[in-house]
Formats: C-alpha cells, sequence, structure tokens
C-alpha cells in the first residue's frame, strides 16, 4: 500500500510504504525468512556492527573552566524579523520574548546562574561546579538550544497575541570555556559594549531609514562615525537623546536567581506561611562586568568567584580565543544524531500509547522531512522509536523531493538506496558544507534546535486533542565516518537497535497490561531471553505475530530524496 500526500511547499511529497515486495523487486535477497529470523541475526549483527561507536568523540569541557553557552537566533536580523514585521530599530515584545524563555532556562537548569542577553542573543553562565551532563559539549549546546527554542515557540502568543508564528524559529549555540573569572568577566563586558555599539549603530540607521533615506545611503552616512558622532546625529536630526532610550534596548538584559520571600501555603486561620525562595530576576544595568555589581549578590560570588577590578580595555580576540569548539573531520560523512531528553517521562505525562504510538511517531517523522527541506545539504535520515529521534547526514546536496520510507531490511535497503544514491549524489563534497567543518556547534545546534521548533509547532496537528503540557527538548551530537560502508554498518546499527528495543518493550507492555507489575515484567524478560522466545510469548499469550507487527514499529523510518517527473497536462 503506497498512500501519498502533497507537503506544505515545493515539490516535496510524502509517501508512506512498506517496501517488502518492492524491495525484493529490486535486489532479489528479500525473503520472508529473513525478517522471521533476524533475532538470531541480529544478535550477530549487533556485536559486528557496534564498532561504529569508536567513531564517536566525547567532546568534554574540562574543569576548572567557568563555562558559557551563547545562543545566537538564525537570520533573526535577516530573515525571521523581517518576515514577522518586528519593530526597527528594537521591538519591544521581541525581546521580552527572549527574556522569558531566559527565565525558564535558569529555573529548567539550576547550574545556571546567571545570563545576559540582547537583540536576538543570550548568554548563559554555569557555576564553576557544575556536571552539567559530564559537561560534553555538544550535548550541552544542543540540549540549551534545543529547550530555549521550545520555550520561544510556546510562549509567541504571549508576547504576540495577534501574530502567526509564520517560520519555525531556531537557534545556534557554543560553548565558551573561560579559563578564569577574569575571563568570565571580560567576556561579559565585551557582550555589553557589543549591545551598546550594534544599538546605537542600529538606531541611527533606522531613523535615517525612516527619514527618507535608502539603505546603502544611510549606511554610507555612518560609514567612519564614531560613539560621539552618532550621538549627536540622533539628537541634532531626530532630536533623541540616545542616553534616554529604554535600558533595555541599550545595555540588554541579565537574569541570576535572587532570594525572595515566597508564599508556600497558608494557615487555617488564613495567615501566609512564607519561605525564603531563589527566584529568577530580570534587571537592566549599566556595567553588568563592574565590580561593585558583582560584589553585592553573595550567589554570584559563590558560584563563579570575585571581580577584583573592573575591566580595562576590551580585546576581543583575547577572548575569542576561548571559544570552544571541535572540529569535524573534512571529507568524511556528517551525522547528526538527535535524541529525545528524557522521552520516557515526557510520553507517561502526554499518554501516549505503550508500547508504541502511531502518532508520536509520525510527528517525529514529520519533523524530519521538515529538516530536510530547510537543509538541503542534508541527504538522509533514519529514525526509530519515539524516545531514541533521527539520524541525519550529508556529503552532497541536490534538491529532490522528500520520501519517509519504513525499511524491511538493512541489507536489502542497501544494497537498492546505495547503489542509486551513491552512484547519483554523493560524488562531491558541497562547498556549504565545506566553510562548515570548523562550526560543528553551529551544524548541530542549528538541526537540533530546528527539529525542536517543529515538533512543538506541529503537535497539534498529529495531537488535535492533547495540548502540549511542557515544552519538549533533544540533545545532538555530530559524528564522522570516514566511508561509505561505515555508513551502512551505522544504519545497520541503528535498524538493529529498533527492531531489539521494540521487541522487548512489545512484550514488556503487554505483560504489564496483562496484570504483572513493571518488576515482575522484567523479570519475565531477564537477560538471556532470546528473540524467538519473544516471539512465542507474544504469540502464545496475546495471539500477536511480531512479524505482522507495522514496520514502522519494527524497522523505524527512513527518509530521503528522489527525483520525480511532473507531466504539465495532469495533476501530480
Amino acid at each position: 500500500m503506497v498512500a501519498a500526500a502533497a507537503a506544505a511547499r515545493g515539490h516535496f511529497m510524502v509517501v508512506w510504504c512498506k517496501l517488502r515486495r518492492e524491495l525484493a523487486a529490486g535486489s532479489g535477497v528479500f525473503d520472508g525468512s529473513s525478517v522471521r529470523g533476524q533475532r538470531s541475526k541480529s544478535k550477530m549483527a549487533n556485536s559486528r556492527y557496534e564498532y561504529v561507536k569508536s567513531f564517536e568523540v566525547e567532546d568534554e569541557v574540562f574543569m576548572p573552566n567557568l563555562m558559557v553557552v551563547r545562543i545566537d537566533g538564525r537570520d533573526f536580523q535577516r530573515w525571521f524579523s523581517q518576515v514577522h514585521e518586528f519593530e526597527k530599530p528594537n521591538d519591544e515584545r521581541a525581546l521580552n520574548l527572549m527574556n522569558s524563555c531566559a527565565v525558564a532556562m535558569l529555573e529548567e537548569y539550576p547550574d545556571i546562574v546567571f545570563s545576559y542577553g540582547y537583540s536576538d542573543e543570550y548568554s548563559f553562565v554555569f557555576k564553576k561546579t557544575t556536571k552539567f551532563y559530564q559537561r560534553r559539549a555538544s550535548k550541552i549546546l544542543s540540549l540549551t538550544a534545543s529547550f530555549f527554542t521550545s520555550m520561544y515557540v510556546t510562549k509567541w502568543k504571549e508576547f504576540f497575541p495577534q501574530e502567526k508564528l509564520r517560520y519555525a524559529p531556531s537557534f545556534h549555540s557554543r560553548v565558551i570555556s573561560c579559563a578564569s573569572i577574569e575571563v568570565l568577566q571580560t567576556y561579559l563586558a565585551w557582550r555589553q559594549n557589543d549591545c551598546h555599539t550594534n544599538n546605537q549603530y542600529s538606531t541611527c540607521l533606522w531613523m535615517l531609514i525612516k527619514s527618507g533615506k535608502t539603505e546603502k545611503e544611510a549606511e554610507e552616512i555612518l560609514k567612519g562615525t564614531q560613539k560621539q558622532d552618532k550621538n549627536e546625529l540622533l539628537f541634532q536630526q531626530f532630536g533623541i537623546n540616545y542616553k534616554n532610550l529604554p535600558e533595555l534596548f541599550r545595555r540588554g538584559s541579565c537574569v541570576f536567581k535572587t532570594e525572595v520571600e515566597d508564599i508556600i501555603k497558608y494557615h487555617e486561620d488564613g495567615t501566609p506561611v512564607k519561605r525564603l525562595r531563589r527566584k529568577p530576576r530580570i534587571v537592566h544595568l549599566e556595567n553588568i562586568a563592574g565590580r561593585h555589581f558583582w560584589s553585592e549578590h553573595p550567589c554570584l560570588l559563590k558560584e563563579l568567584g570575585c571581580f577584583e577590578e573592573n575591566v580595562g580595555k576590551i580585546k576581543p580576540d583575547y577572548v575569542r580565543s576561548f571559544l570552544f569548539e571541535n572540529k569535524l573531520m573534512p571529507y568524511a560523512w556528517i551525522v547528526i544524531r538527535i535524541d529525545g531528553c528524557h522521552f520516557h517521562r515526557f510520553s507517561e505525562v502526554h499518554d501516549f500509547e505503550k508500547p508504541n504510538d502511531e502518532k508520536a511517531l509520525n510527528l517525529m517523522n514529520s519533523c524530519a522531512v521538515a529538516v530536510l527541506e530547510e537543509f538541503q545539504d542534508i541527504t538522509f535520515a533514519y529514525g526509530l522509536y519515539f524516545e531514541e529521534g533521527i539520524s541525519v547526514f550529508s556529503k552532497a546536496s541536490k534538491v529532490c523531493p522528500v520520501f519517509p520510507i519504513q525499511f524491511s531490511a538493512i541489507p536489502t535497503f542497501s544494497h537498492l538506496i546505495y547503489g542509486y544514491f551513491l552512484k547519483k549524489l554523493f560524488l562531491e563534497i558541497s562547498s556549504s558544507w565545506k566553510s562548515s567543518y570548523n562550526r560543528c556547534s553551529e551544524i548541530v545546534s542549528v538541526i537540533v534546535s530546528f527539529f525542536t521548533s517543529m515538533y512543538v509547532l506541529k503537535w497539534k496537528e498529529f495531537f488535535p486533542q492533547n495540548d502540549l503540557k511542557y515544552p519538549p527538548s533533544f540533545d545532538g551530537r555530530a559524528v564522522c565516518y570516514p566511508s561509505s560502508d561505515i555508513i551502512r554498518d551505522y544504519l545497520a546499527w541503528r535498524q538493529v537497535d529498533c527492531h531489539i528495543n521494540n521487541q522487548y518493550n512489545t512484550c514488556f507492555w503487554m505483560l504489564v497490561k496483562s496484570g504483572k507489575s513493571k518488576s515482575e515484567a522484567q523479570g519475565c524478560l531477564k537477560v538471556g531471553t532470546q528473540a524467538r522466545e519473544k516471539n512465542e510469548l507474544l504469540l502464545q499469550k496475546f495471539s500477536i505475530d511480531y512479524n505482522k507487527l507495522p514496520v514502522i514499529f519494527r524497522q523505524g523510518s527512513s527518509i530521503f530524496r528522489i527525483e520525480v517527473t511532473y507531466s504539465p497536462y495532469r495533476n501530480p
């Protein structure tokens, strides 16, 4: 059966196929026995394919460095703000939305003790004793970017009640490893100085444009001007005293936790019971890197350290030298693996059907399709059960329609797909990805962020009756594989993992639904239970033929582009 539906834009189509017959015709190696006997093969395959894990690099940010994660909007100034008609030079609602997301970050992650942001960027400072995910940089930066994105999409209506979110926002992030408190101080001073410089320039530019100048004419007028020149231009031509503009625009915002009295309950007579609690607070300050401000807040001194003296002249190149960047190996396959963060809990809170919720899986697949539509350099994606996420990779680029496929067997799939795609698509590395080899953090964080954004935006499409009770988040990592043979083995490893986990979960949840406790179900499926025994358990106790369960559950889904010819004389 093949069901097709036109996608939202372009010539993209969504096609779902069960490829037992089609794959058999394509290679001649598939028959019914390959699935029935897959458990015994899977055990061998698992040991054979697991070597691909050796290509994963643990990019840890080592102690005793102070860790900062900086998040920046992707194409916010050039594209996103224009599409959503943000007020120029500053949109107060958009800035308050960013601040609200920063507050949510501090509430979600106790290890973040201070943050500073302006425009479409925010820097989050972790306490010096943090062990946040063992300080693996890719997980830290992708998870923070993902959660921030999730909050941004979720909170959009709160700040723009009349505006539809027309384009999925995404953010890229990177880790700054500060070797000392002095480096952190200099970094914060640098970002606030950047806020002032950019805002002053933007204010002048947009006032000139609003007065009738073209953007090119305005840029020419401002070329080579100093701070004082810009202040005089604003005052003399537009009657604006720059220093009287809102602090939110000129100085940016910082968020940190302070102790406040909070009512936790009431006595029977109605009198409140109060306790001191640490809550995030937004402030706008002249100098966030000043010794005076830092010394006023014991929590900052305790968690980060003391600023000995005020910062002198800032040297941005000095601060940039502390930007942590894991470099990707050139001329290799880039795999971005996305995993749901705490999705076991997420699935329980949102009442996902066990062991598989088809709507949840289709939501994941829809997001993966959107990723391939958005990033043309990504040429393939494979996804399994909803706790796991997807893997996407690219070595070249070509624009074709996108198809999610539920595959029946990796060996057959490799003959069919690699025989076609390696010859047609993967002969050269695209120039756009060559420039990204030194920006692992940007590749990972942007793709994870965009995936998260689409997940929140598409939720109601797949769960129209269920509200999203809290924002989901994902983490990601990049791994480079040097050859197509290793990529094939990587995919085989992931599909074997899909089969083993789904078979176990199917048995486990059927036992639980039959009245056993979770611990009793685990006891029945203790280590050593083979695939054949699980299949017999399902068939004898629950009349379930495992091999007849939907392919999407047993083998996962794959997404790739194929060329489609449309006739001008008939509807596609």
